[in-house]
């Protein structure tokens, strides 16, 4: 049964402990992505975020390219807990990598000075409002996810290995798929801590 979106906010995670098995079929996934892209907000209406989906061998080759961009740059005795960590990654049913066409943001910061060094801090903004939204919906089907940032380590093999284009910059990979195990419970810093009302 689906979550309502509360209650997905509540229980969307980082979820490490993931398999290959899928909760719904891919084209929901697909929709999901779609409908994030099109409805959630950019400043400006910048549009700017673009998002790839990589399923099967293409999830799988992903996970392969970090662990080996990884092998290069870290020691021996750090590899296998690294290893490990990318290897949860690939046992997951597929992963949802985000983008920034840096072409869109060079051309408001041209066409609006004033605000030039707010376009990047913007265009961040919405992209993480994008990977929270696709999250979510992910959550309410039924998967787990988690996000993660070795942009800098495979952005270049990624852009030769799938075609993308020079001026869409990596940001961030989420990994997804079925929950086989759950996280450790969250802990929450006091609400009074945080909010502040006045009426």
């Amino acid at each position: 049964m689906k979550k309502d979106f509360n209650t997905a906010v509540a229980e969307r995670r980082t979820f490490y402990g993931i398999g290959k098995e899928a909760v719904t079929t891919d084209e929901v996934i697909q929709e999901i992505i779609a409908h994030a892209v099109k409805h959630t907000p950019s400043a400006f209406n910048s549009q700017s975020v673009r998002v790839v989906l990589l399923l099967g061998k293409h999830h799988d080759k992903l996970w392969n390219i970090t662990k080996e961009a990884l092998r290069k740059v870290v020691t021996a005795d750090q590899f296998a807990s690294a290893e490990d960590k990318i290897d949860s990654f690939r046992n997951g049913h597929g992963t949802i990598l985000f983008f920034e066409d840096i072409s869109i943001i060079e051309s408001l910061q041209e066409k609006f000075t004033l605000y030039k060094d707010n376009f990047p801090i913007w265009a961040q903004q919405s992209s993480g409002m994008h990977q929270y939204v696709i999250w979510t919906a992910l959550e309410m089907e039924g998967y787990g996810a988690s996000l993660q940032h070795y942009s800098e380590l495979i952005e270049a093999q990624v852009k030769e290995e799938w075609d993308i284009p020079s001026n869409w910059k990596l940001i961030a990979q989420m990994p997804f798929g079925k929950p086989t195990a759950q996280p450790d419970e969250k802990q929450y810093l006091p609400l009074e801590n945080r909010i502040k009302v006045f009426k």
